[in-house]
């Protein structure tokens, strides 16, 4: 039996408590990788800073209030259409007693795969002016339809496919509250909209703010949708400036704009997040909730049902393939979206594994040490997550022209634009495996004699497979969907399933755009699938 010294017990013991510096090796790894992800924040500042008077008076201009008035207006019409779709079918989910509600449950949340772009689409394919239904219509004398442009069509597209955030949040919520709350209420002779409104609402009200806050990022972040449907907010008039100007010192300055924009709302989330957790610490009992008949509101129910999963997966799936067999017959190629596939899945592989190399000393180094080191890479991590894509796609392009003109148009620069957009989510499932993993295993490899490195890489990781196949998957289900960093940074001619989506439907060639988006649903779907099957490895 080995006995161990005294220095020897009390370094384990500083291991296990985070007390010990962070290994040359890993400090460098993570300086590295901070200053990388950090980097394009910091150079969209530079590049602010080198404006002069006339292009700061030229913000503060009446345009640029009515591009804030009409992006805050958005994020606020969206949320309350969230809040009327995911509040009544989070509790539907949880208490009512439905047949199939696990089903319906899964079929509710899985809109959450479509992309924003694609929900853009649909609405215009097939209830636009000229969509499939005016065609429909047609020998009833319909020669026109409304048009979806504008404030409706983006608030329909933006409404269908983020209230799933809100759902998934609210759900969590309502299944976290303890079951003798509901139970003492319905003693005390509480009806079912009683108890929901005086007892249920109170308790979750953290994660319908928390939650509230994740539709506005979204909102706020969005690109496509604002794009197609041509509605100005920040993203589509950033965007404009770039491809209409040559100087671009306007653009970054309205980027600066919507990042601070983005962090005022981050900062809030983790506000609300410590509160949440704070009323969640007071929580009892995680009996199975009571399910209740919906008798007369059921006729109010199952439409909700039928209709947003209808409108936000059905609609998607269905005018896609009617507008697919329309191009089949017509003769429409698909060549070129071979090619996009192939290069869809190069990029998200590229990006996955790039993504989970960079997360292991961040992820690693968050857990198991205690500093400044830990909390400037995971803060360095997590900003550029906040970011949306647009903001992190022009700082790179505009160090990458004027100051990397090799990167510039490469395949590095776009990987580099996707880590900065989604190395977080590599890091999350890792720092939750690594919370969930005794240090123990790694003390043991200590006393066998190897160094901080070699434990990370002979022990630790081994151990975080099933962390880290989800944080790949994450990352590549992203990447697959991502549109305006693609669509900014790639290389001449590189052209994957979304900006072949993008740039069909933005010239109305729907038929071309429907075999990309029946593809890129599937794909999507498929990594919902791999995540959550990952539990089970």
């Amino acid at each position: 039996m080995t006995v161990l010294s005294r220095s020897t017990l009390m370094r384990l013991r500083r291991v296990r408590r985070g007390w010990t510096k962070v290994p040359l090796g890993l400090w460098l790894a993570c300086m590295v990788i901070a200053l990388v992800l950090l980097w394009p924040l910091a150079y969209l500042f530079i590049r602010a800073s080198e404006v002069d008077a006339k292009a700061v008076q030229g913000l503060l201009t009446q345009r640029t209030a009515l591009v804030l008035g009409r992006s805050l207006l958005m994020v606020l019409a969206v949320n309350v259409g969230a809040w009327c779709i995911a509040l009544p079918l989070a509790w539907i989910s949880v208490y009512a007693a439905i047949p199939g509600r696990r089903i319906w449950t899964v079929l509710v949340a899985l809109p959450l795969v479509v992309p924003s772009y694609i929900g853009a689409y649909v609405l215009i394919a097939m209830y636009g002016p000229r969509g499939l239904l005016q065609q429909w219509l047609d020998p009833l004398g319909v020669e026109r339809l409304p048009s979806l442009y504008g404030f409706p069509g983006t608030l329909i597209a933006l409404i269908l496919h983020t209230y799933p955030f809100l759902f998934l949040g609210l759900r969590s919520a309502f299944l976290q509250v303890d079951q003798s709350w509901v139970d003492a209420a319905r003693t005390l002779g509480y009806g079912v909209r009683k108890t929901f409104w005086h007892v249920l609402i109170p308790l979750i009200r953290p994660a319908l703010a928390a939650g509230t806050v994740l539709v506005s990022l979204y909102v706020l972040s969005d690109f496509g949708a604002v794009s197609l449907l041509r509605y100005s907010t920040f993203t589509r008039a950033i965007y404009v400036l770039y491809e209409s100007s040559f100087d671009r010192h306007q653009a970054a300055l309205l980027t600066l704009v919507l990042v601070c924009l983005i962090m005022l709302l981050l900062w809030l989330e983790v506000v609300l997040r410590g509160k949440s957790q704070t009323r969640r610490s007071h929580a009892g009992s995680m009996r199975t909730p009571t399910r209740v008949p919906l008798r007369r509101w059921r006729f109010l129910a199952y439409p909700l049902l039928g209709g947003v999963v209808f409108m936000a997966l059905l609609n998607p799936v269905i005018v896609s393939s009617l507008w697919l067999v329309r191009g089949i017959q017509a003769g429409e190629s698909f060549h070129p979206v071979m090619e996009a596939i192939g290069n869809s899945l190069y990029a998200a592989l590229v990006a996955a594994l790039v993504a989970i190399l960079l997360s292991l000393p961040v992820s690693y180094v968050a857990e198991r040490y205690v500093g400044k080191t830990s909390r400037l890479a995971a803060m360095a991590a997590y900003s550029g997550f906040g970011m949306p894509g647009i903001a992190i796609a022009l700082s790179l392009v505009f160090f990458g022209a004027r100051h990397a003109p090799w990167i510039y148009q490469t395949m590095f620069l776009l990987t580099l634009g996707y880590m900065v957009r989604y190395v977080a989510m590599a890091i999350g499932p890792l720092r939750t495996q690594l919370g969930q993993t005794t240090p123990r295993i790694e003390e043991a490899g200590r006393l066998l004699g190897l160094n901080a490195t070699g434990v990370l890489t002979r022990i630790t990781a081994p151990v975080l497979r099933k962390g880290m196949l989800a944080g790949a998957a994450m990352v590549y289900l992203s990447v697959m969907k991502e549109l305006p960093v693609t669509l900014i940074l790639a290389p001449t001619g590189f052209a994957t399933l979304a900006t072949r989506i993008w740039s069909a439907t933005e010239e109305a060639f729907f038929a071309r755009a429907a075999a990309p988006t029946l593809i890129l649903v599937l794909v999507s779907a498929l990594g919902i699938a791999l995540i959550f099957s990952a539990e089970d490895l």
